[in-house]
């Protein structure tokens, strides 16, 4: 029986980013491509409108018009988690309405961000008004703790009594406050609880530990190389593990969301997925390669194989 019977499985989730035109519309085609790329290349699922598919840059109509269109697709809607905290209810309720009504198995919901210091009584006042407004669809919330961005840290104390309070409706937090000591109090606290680390390079950790696996920014790239980890297929482990903490760092120096959108770029050798919204800023994919990124990591020869074409080729590629 599953933990709180929650619906979305353990493993390795993308916190998908969004490609987007010119004019900052999210590009559509792209988007589900790259999902599709995920989940064939090993993802267990999928986390839109989050921090890295720059929701927070997107208006409320964008949100729901790319929530729609993933419900027209292929795109199996029980391993999605859809990003729709905002620091307004009203918003927060109408895209949490719109993702349960396409079959979303989850929501990933932000604190309200804006206003500096909030009490634990003024956020637990939040949640209860969204949850109250959308418990009849039967939600599945996953709380975000992002502090570096919210200002926010979301406690032991909130989550009990949220969990208290709504049964079977917080099951799960996305902790991503860069300290694996916090995300391991909380498996421990709350057996119960589906308990995510924001980065693949504590996924190991925290599925040994009876956690939930890891929603990341970087699994956009490193997808195929977790699905590898996450399988046992290498003969050296640590390897593995070591290539994948490298990965990352390379990635994330030029920026989560900016140096993920180059990389994919020159990945998929087009110049498309480099482009952010304002604020953030496109990185310049001309010093970037794929052998740059892979450089020196073993065993290269596997990275070769899972990510399913030469690593070469992608540079050759983007060189000519």
């Amino acid at each position: 029986m599953k933990i709180d019977n929650i619906k979305t499985p353990k493993g390795i989730y993308a916190a998908v980013v969004t490609p987007v035109n010119a004019d900052y519309s999210p590009d559509i085609i792209r988007y589900t491509d790259h999902c599709r790329w995920l989940l064939d290349k090993g993802c267990d699922g999928l986390a839109p409108l989050g921090t890295t598919g720059e929701a927070n840059s997107l208006g409320l109509s964008t949100k729901i018009k790319i929530i729609e269109f993933l419900n027209t697709t292929t795109i199996p809607m029980e391993k999605i988690i859809i990003g729709t905290g905002s620091t307004s209810i009203k918003d927060t309720v109408t895209v949490s309405k719109i993702a349960l009504e396409a079959g979303a198995a989850g929501l990933l919901m932000l604190p309200p961000f804006y206003y500096r210091n909030p009490t634990e009584s003024g956020l637990f006042n939040y949640f209860a008004a969204v949850t109250e407004q959308i418990a009849t669809h039967n939600p599945q919330i996953f709380l975000y703790n992002i502090p570096i961005f919210t200002g926010i840290h979301i406690t032991a104390s909130l989550i009990s009594q949220l969990r208290k309070e709504f049964p079977g409706i917080f099951v799960g937090i996305k902790d991503s406050a860069g300290d694996f000591s916090n995300t391991l109090s909380l498996i421990r606290q709350f057996p119960r609880l589906a308990v995510f680390s924001g980065s693949e390079v504590f996924a190991m950790q925290n599925l040994t530990a009876n956690g939930w696996g890891c929603i990341s920014a970087t699994v956009n790239l490193t997808a195929p190389l977790m699905a590898h980890r996450m399988k046992n297929l290498s003969s050296d482990t640590k390897a593995i593990d070591d290539t994948i903490i490298k990965l990352r760092d390379r990635i994330t120096t030029t920026g989560n969301i900016s140096g993920t959108k180059a990389y994919l770029a020159v990945y998929k050798k087009d110049l498309e997925w480099q482009r952010t919204i304002p604020p953030n800023v496109a990185t310049d994919v001309a010093p970037l390669s794929m052998p740059t990124l892979f450089e020196g990591l073993q065993p290269f020869h596997e990275l070769i194989e899972i990510y399913g074409t030469s690593i070469i080729d992608h540079n050759a590629a983007t060189d000519a």
